[in-house]
Order: structure tokens, then sequence, then C-alpha cells
């Protein structure tokens, strides 16, 4: 068949080169424009660079829709689009150019974590697994019927770098999959469930935040969601920003005030948390290391050398 692709970052990177392994030939590369956004300059792998050295022809978009785009497309005359982590909506005269349309790849077990940053919102909600989908895109966001779907299991450690390495390693598989079915004629395609959709917004700084009411349990998965190389998990302490790069569950339970800086447990110092933390009955989070805004890296026993301050969500 004759691919075209439009995708970004390391998962369209991995995409294309399933495309380029796949045995179809690929005839379009649409891919974005180098971003200044935190989260874009995270797993960076160039789907332009890697297109230029197999010398395909690529454009660079912020959005699709505009005269020359849908003039290339139409002269490359693909059978199918291939799309995996494009930034903005395709509209109808793209995704449903093609004979077959568009295979959309997605980073989460659809119809739930449609959107931005699926591994991450799954990891601090708790999930017990996460995986790729494949599914045929139409007018809503990653709501088309699926082809193919793998999971893979959330451990009790896991952070967001470990299950972004587990579910990009499913991509090239899924990719090859799925277009060999498409051809063969054998793909069958199911409906999602859209009582089951939900839905997650990019994430920003904002999202980073530490609020101290949050359940000891979700801060910690907070903290694992926030691991290096992402912006990590942050609050301020004495008016400065303190960055949590390490967490645990503390073994007691306290009681108190959100974000009191209480006692030293272990090998980290707890802080007490959750909306109900009055009570006494649930564990604190026991913070282990921490990073202040000049990148010094501290074990928190020795970043706090006396209890009884207060972390706050702002100066």
């Amino acid at each position: 068949m004759r691919v075209a692709m439009f995708g970004y970052q390391t998962w369209g990177h991995r995409t294309l080169r399933a495309l380029l392994d796949s045995g179809h030939e690929v005839v379009l590369v649409v891919t974005h424009p180098a971003s200044d956004h935190a989260y874009e300059r995270i797993w960076d792998d160039s789907v332009a660079d890697l297109a230029a050295e197999h010398g395909l022809p690529v454009l660079l978009r912020g959005r699709p829709g505009d005269g020359e785009l849908l003039a290339a497309l139409r002269d490359a005359a693909p059978d199918v689009i291939v799309a995996n982590n494009w930034r903005t909506w395709l509209p109808p005269e793209i995704f449903d150019l093609p004979p077959h349309g568009t295979l959309n790849v997605h980073d989460s077990l659809l119809p739930a974590y449609a959107g931005f940053s699926p591994l991450i919102w799954a990891l601090i909600n708790g999930e017990k697994e996460v995986g790729v989908t494949a599914h045929r895109m139409n007018a809503e966001l990653d709501a088309g019927d699926i082809v193919l779907q793998r999971a893979v299991p959330v451990g009790p450690h896991d952070t967001a770098a470990d299950l972004f390495h587990r579910t990009v390693d499913l991509i090239e598989p899924i990719v090859r999959e799925s277009l060999d079915l498409i051809a063969s004629g054998t793909a069958v395609w199911t409906p999602q469930d859209r009582s089951q959709a939900s839905f997650f917004h990019k994430r920003s700084e904002e999202d980073s935040r530490i609020d101290w009411t949050w359940p000891a349990d979700a801060l910690e998965r907070l903290v694992r969601a926030q691991c290096d190389p992402y912006p990590n998990a942050f609050t301020y302490h004495r008016g400065r920003r303190l960055r949590i790069v390490s967490a645990a569950l503390s073994t007691a339970r306290y009681g108190g005030t959100p974000g009191r800086v209480f006692i030293r447990e272990g090998d980290g110092v707890v802080v007490v948390a959750g909306a109900d933390a009055r009570t006494g009955e649930h564990p604190g989070l026991l913070v282990r290391r921490v990073r202040t805004d000049d990148g010094a890296e501290h074990a928190a026993g020795d970043y706090f050398r006396a209890m009884g301050d207060y972390l706050t969500p702002r100066p």
C-alpha cells in the first residue's frame, strides 16, 4: 500500500520506522516544527530527520488543512494515512481522503484516556495497566473503531518514563500488524463504547503543582508520574520552589494539617497529606529526595534540618 504519515516526536519517529520496515511505500511525511513546550522537548526524536535520511518528501505544519498540504496529499495518492502524536485536529478532507482512511495510533487503552499525556494521567489515577490502541480516525477525538489494542501492566514502583519505554515498544509491531490486516482485507473494526470514554488535556506547569490535600497515595503516584525527564512535581518551602524527586507512603499513620513537615521516618521525612488528615487515619507522604531551583538534589533528611515547617502550593 501507499502510505502517508502524520506524526511527531518519538512516537511519530517509531511509527515512521515501522512504516519503513513494513514493505509498504511511504509517499509523504507530515510533522510539526520543533517546539519549546516543556513536554514536547522530551522524547523528541525527529520525524523530519528520519524522513530526510530516507529521501522521503516532508512537510512541516503546525496545523493541517492548507491548500499546499491538501494538494500534496492528493498528488501522493495514499491508500491509507497513519497518524501518531499529531498534536492538532485533522479535518475530514484529510482523514477521509485515502480509500482506507486514517489509522491513528494512540498511547492509551481507548476509549479511556483520549487526548493528551495519557500515560501520566493513568499513572496518577492508579490504573493497573496502560497500552496502545490503533483505530480508524473519525471526527471525534480518539473515538474511531479499533483494529488493534495491546496492554502492559503498571507496577507499584513504575514511573512515567518506565511506562513510556514499555508502551513505545508496542508501536512498531502494532503499526505493521494493523497495516497487514488492512492490506489483506482481514481487519476487524470494533466500535468503541463511548459511555466509557474519558478525555484529558495537555499537561502544563500547573498540573505538576502539589496539592497537599490530595491523599498521600495519589501524591506518591504524582511524583512517579512527574519523574525525570518530565518536569517534577513541586511545592514551596519557605517561599522557594522545591521539587519532589522521590517519595513513598509512610509506614505509620500521621494526623494534622496537610503540608506539615512532621517527622523523620526511615530514609525520609514525612509530610502530612490528605483533606481528612486531621483524623490521623491515613499515611503521609514520605519524601526521600528533593531538588532546588539551582538543580541541586538533596536527601530529604539533609534538606529538612528541622521539623515543623509547612509546604505550600505557592510562595
